[in-house]
């Protein structure tokens, strides 16, 4: 018989591979959680070549192309094409699957109920944890706690001057809304608050003592990492 790392090896067509060590077969009788990322891929793109099959192939771009599984939400089609064996036609069906899985983690439901910063967490982490930049927002609450909507107010390193509070607060009378949260990311990871952070969140929780519109909590997101100013009592 022959085994899987015999059959990589070898470079033969998947359909010489013993039939549990196949992809499609595998996630079918063990689950989807039981596949390697390469065996994910190789789901996706459904053929090699005549010098690799489509494992090898998934294995060869994470080699070329990704240090990680993250890696493949940035990589361009441009870049994907470039690996042998990669054409225009995998390489869209690897993105479209990329950004089928971040709609679906990111799809927001209605009247979805924010009970503590995890919930929050929760409900933004796909949205912006894999951002280039900082992007701060601010989420509009109903009476109940529920999220009205969510506003974006800049892009770029959070300062007081790009985070007026004028824009934040305007928004909130427009939609009748009593509570706010603020909330935006870190690039590079880590969810710790700088001292610009601290000083943007006193600003705006001061002004919305004045305005009567209570800034609950400022969430911080990092990667698979959160940081609340209410959990650690800064609010």
């Amino acid at each position: 018989m022959i085994h899987l790392q015999e059959t990589l090896n070898k470079g033969l067509n998947i359909k010489n591979m013993l039939i549990e060590e196949r992809p499609r077969e595998k996630m079918l009788t063990k689950g989807v959680k039981s596949l390697s990322d390469a065996e994910l891929l190789a789901i996706i793109i459904r053929t090699g070549n005549k010098k690799y099959n489509a494992i090898e192939l998934s294995n060869q771009i994470f080699k070329e192309k990704l240090i990680n599984i993250r890696d493949l939400y940035d990589i361009s089609i441009e870049e994907l094409c470039s690996i042998d064996g990669i054409g225009l036609t995998k390489a869209t069906q690897i993105k479209a699957a990329i950004e089928l899985g971040v709609r679906a983690s990111s799809y927001k439901p209605p009247k979805y109920k924010i009970k503590n910063p995890w919930d929050i967490y929760k409900y933004y982490m796909d949205i912006l944890r894999y951002e280039s930049k900082e992007i701060f927002k601010i989420v509009l609450l109903n009476t109940k706690n529920e999220i009205i909507t969510d506003i974006d107010i800049s892009v770029g390193t959070l300062n007081s001057s790009l985070v007026h509070p004028r824009e934040v607060f305007r928004a909130a009378i427009r939609r009748s809304s009593n509570k706010i949260i603020l909330i935006h990311n870190h690039p590079s990871g880590c969810p710790t608050p700088s001292a610009e952070d601290k000083v943007v969140t006193n600003r705006l929780v001061n002004c919305g003592e004045i305005i009567g519109i209570e800034v609950i909590d400022h969430i911080i997101i990092g990667d698979g990492l959160y940081f609340s100013f209410k959990e650690n009592m800064l609010i």
